[in-house]
C-alpha cells in the first residue's frame, strides 16, 4: 500500500485510542468521517481569533470572519468545479440541501400528474422530500429498478424517464450497495426530456474527483462531515439560472434586500438561501478539510480506496456464511461494503465486532425501501476512508471469525 496513506492515520487524534483494549479500527466512514488535527486546529483558531457575525459588521473581526467564510465558498467552488462561487450555497448538510431543492424548485415546478423519478437505492434524504412533494402535488413518484448485482438498471431508467418527468433524483454513490452510478448518463437522459437532475453526492465527494459541470448536474448536494469537515455544514450546488428563479427556502436576517411593512425583496444568490447566522466555523472547517484532501489528491484517494476494496472484498466473500450486497467484482464496488453473517442479526454482529475494536454500522442505513427490495431487515456495513489500512481489514476479518465462534454460527 502507498506509504503516504499509511502515515495519514497519525493526523487523526481520535484513532489513537483503544476500544475494549483493542486498537480502534474505524469503519463507519459512510456515516461520518473522523477529523484531522489540521481541521480541529482551524476551527479552534477561528473561535479564538476571528469569531464574529459575517456580512454585518464593519469592524475588523467581522471583516475577517466574512472574508474567511467567503473564501471557504470559493474553495468549494473550485473543489467541485462549479462555474462560479454564487452557485455554492452553504446548508446544514446533504439532507438540508435536498429539502431546499424539493421545497423551492420542486414546490414551484411540480404539478398534478407530473413525474418524479428516483431509484430503490436512495437514502431517505433523497427520497422522502420527493415522496412528500408528490403527495402534496398529486404527482407520480417512479422508481428505477436495480440489476441482479445491485447496480442501477439503465435500460429501466430510459423507460421510466419520460416527457412527463420533471425531476430525476439519484445518488452518485450508494451508501449501501457500494456502486457508483453513471450520473453523467442519467443527466443526459433527464435533459432529453427537459427534466432537472438532482444528485445526492454525500458518498461521492469525499472519495473521488467530482466535476459538476462535466456531470451536467442541475443540483448537487453533499455534507462536510463525511469529508473530514465538521458536522452541521453542507453544500448545495445549483446552476445559476435555476437558483435565480427559485424562491427563498427560509426567511429572516441576511437573505433580504429591502424589507417594507407589507412586502420584501430578496438578496442575490447565494445569500437569499442563507437566512440567519450561518455556521461560519463549519464553513471554514470545511474549507480546511478541502485543503487537506486537495493536497493528497482526489484521484489518489479514489485509487487508494480501490486497493482497499480489492483486498477486503475477496476476504469477505471467502467466508461461506457471509452475504455481500452489491457487485462482487472489486472493480464495480467502492469502499462501502454491506454484508450479513448468516444466523446473526446485524446489530449483534456489530456489537461483537466492537468488542474487537472494530466500528461498523448496522441497521437499515436510512434506506428502508432498499432493504425491502433486498428482502432483508438490515445489514452490517463496513466503509473505508483514507486513514484505513490493510491491517484494519485483517482486524475486521479476524473480528468476524471471532463472532462466528462466539455465537456458533
Amino acid at each position: 500500500m502507498d506509504s503516504k496513506f499509511l502515515k495519514i492515520r497519525n493526523d487523526f487524534p481520535i484513532l489513537n485510542q483503544k476500544i475494549n483494549n483493542e486498537r480502534l479500527v474505524y469503519l463507519d466512514n459512510a456515516a461520518t468521517s473522523q477529523k484531522p488535527q489540521a481541521v480541529i486546529d482551524e476551527i479552534v483558531r477561528y473561535y479564538q481569533n476571528d469569531n464574529a457575525n459575517t456580512h454585518r459588521s464593519v469592524h475588523t473581526l467581522g471583516e475577517r470572519a466574512t472574508e474567511e467564510y467567503e473564501a471557504a465558498r470559493g474553495k468549494v467552488q473550485r473543489f467541485i468545479n462549479a462555474k462560479e462561487s454564487r452557485e455554492i450555497i452553504f446548508t446544514q448538510g446533504t439532507t438540508d440541501s435536498l429539502n431546499l431543492v424539493a421545497s423551492t424548485y420542486g414546490e414551484e415546478n411540480i404539478s398534478a400528474g407530473d413525474e418524479i423519478v428516483v431509484s430503490y437505492m436512495e437514502h431517505h434524504s433523497n427520497l422522502i422530500p420527493w415522496q412528500q412533494l408528490a403527495l402534496r402535488k398529486h404527482a407520480i413518484l417512479k422508481y428505477i429498478e436495480l440489476t441482479n448485482d445491485g447496480r442501477l438498471d439503465m435500460d429501466d431508467a430510459q423507460k421510466k424517464i419520460t416527457d412527463k418527468t420533471k425531476v430525476v433524483a439519484i445518488a452518485h454513490v450508494s451508501n449501501v450497495l457500494g456502486v457508483t452510478n453513471d450520473i453523467k448518463k442519467m443527466a443526459q437522459i433527464a435533459h432529453i426530456h427537459n427534466a432537472v437532475m438532482v444528485i445526492d453526492g454525500a458518498q461521492a465527494v469525499p472519495n473521488q474527483p467530482v466535476d459538476v459541470q462535466a456531470l451536467d448536474a442541475d443540483f448537487y448536494a453533499f455534507s462536510g462531515h463525511k469529508m473530514l469537515g465538521p458536522m452541521g455544514i453542507g453544500v448545495l450546488y445549483g446552476k445559476n439560472n435555476l437558483l435565480n428563479k427559485m424562491s427563498p427556502y427560509q426567511y429572516g436576517g441576511e437573505m433580504i434586500n429591502f424589507v417594507e411593512k407589507y412586502q420584501s425583496t430578496w438578496a442575490d444568490i447565494p445569500w437569499k438561501f442563507e437566512a440567519g447566522t450561518q455556521n461560519v466555523a463549519g464553513a471554514i472547517g470545511l474549507g480546511k478539510a478541502i485543503d487537506y484532501l486537495t493536497e493528497i489528491g482526489m484521484q489518489n484517494i479514489a485509487n487508494y480506496e480501490q486497493k482497499l476494496v480489492e483486498y477486503a472484498l475477496p476476504k469477505l466473500l471467502n467466508i461461506p456464511e457471509i452475504t455481500v450486497y452489491g457487485p462482487h467484482s472489486p472493480k464495480l464496488h467502492n469502499g462501502v461494503i454491506s454484508f450479513n453473517l448468516k444466523g446473526l442479526h446485524p446489530h449483534d454482529l456489530a456489537t461483537a465486532l466492537d468488542m474487537d475494536g472494530v466500528a461498523v454500522r448496522a441497521g437499515h442505513h436510512c434506506a428502508q425501501p432498499l432493504m425491502k427490495y433486498l428482502n432483508v431487515v438490515a445489514t452490517a456495513r463496513a466503509s473505508f476512508y483514507i486513514y484505513n489500512t490493510v491491517d484494519d481489514v485483517d482486524q475486521l476479518i479476524y473480528a468476524i471469525q471471532d463472532a462466528k465462534e462466539f455465537f456458533k454460527v
